[in-house]
């Protein structure tokens, strides 16, 4: 079993887990979003970085102890730590950001005091529109940026293009910083594709694998051990890379001869994804 899939701990599991793992008390949870622009997932309390989660991203809680809630994410069944405070009970959302990023503003004009910022991907809940202006509760975000809950963007790779530049952080899953996996995810998900959070677990489950010798199309996927990166067309991939620690474009043939030469290998796997969802698909 995948530890970061399996909602378990020393003292608490879900309650499809009975008779799986023994711990002291099955639940089966309660439904969380995340209340703030950005969260870290930690392995641990005070643990390392696996992943991110953006606003109004949904949890399972299984446990709330010292501070520290123990979660399941929706977006991909990833389990880990982040701080109880930073969860809250809400309806689910109306609306998500998508533009590359986006603020909230104090009052529905352009020149008012923005309050926080908002990344690509954060979900939120309207309670209106004024001049412009989506009305949260947490102040007003522009119409411009956003879409409604169920809008799934075309191209995959339009969208990973939206974080071209983003500085690589490894385990991040937002504007302000990306790896591999998240980029591809970032992109997935936008597209209404589900999509797991690491790259091994996306070689493994995602899209249909390729003959070996297969012809490279936009938006594919092309892996390494331990490295994703999409296919962007004419000779190019798209990706999250520690080389340039950033999201750049590269051409394919000098990325698969420079990976090779640092000593991560070959390409381990091809693979196309599905076509994305259309609107009329949701639900």
């Amino acid at each position: 079993m995948d530890r970061r899939l399996i909602p378990a701990n020393s003292r608490v599991a879900a309650t499809t887990l009975r008779g799986v793992v023994d711990v002291p008390l099955y639940t089966e949870g309660v439904r969380r979003v995340v209340a703030r622009p950005l969260v870290d997932l930690l392995n641990a309390p005070l643990g390392r970085r696996e992943r991110q989660l953006v606003m109004g991203e949904a949890v399972t809680r299984f446990e709330s102890r010292e501070g520290w809630a123990f979660v399941q994410c929706e977006r991909d069944g990833y389990v880990g730590y982040l701080p109880a405070q930073d969860l809250e009970d809400r309806r689910p959302p109306t609306h998500k950001v998508t533009a590359r990023a986006t603020h909230v503003y104090a009052a529905p004009r352009f020149k008012s005091a923005e309050r926080f910022g908002l990344s690509a991907g954060s979900r939120l809940r309207a309670t209106g529109e004024d001049d412009g202006f989506l009305v949260l509760a947490e102040g007003y975000v522009p119409l411009q940026h956003v879409h409604p809950i169920d809008f799934h963007a075309e191209d995959v790779v339009s969208e990973a293009e939206r974080y071209l530049g983003v500085p690589y952080l490894w385990g991040g899953n937002s504007i302000w910083g990306i790896d591999c996996s998240g980029l591809v995810q970032a992109a997935c998900l936008a597209c209404g594709l589900d999509c797991p959070g690491d790259s091994d677990q996306q070689e493994a489950g995602l899209g249909r694998l390729l003959p070996e010798g297969s012809k490279p199309r936009r938006g594919d996927l092309l892996f390494w051990k331990g490295h994703v990166a999409l296919v962007a067309g004419r000779g190019r991939i798209l990706h999250a890379n520690v080389h340039s620690m950033a999201v750049v474009f590269e051409d394919m043939a000098e990325a698969i001869d420079r990976i090779a030469a640092q000593g991560d290998g070959p390409v381990t796997a091809h693979k196309r994804l599905p076509r994305p969802k259309k609107d009329s698909d949701a639900g």
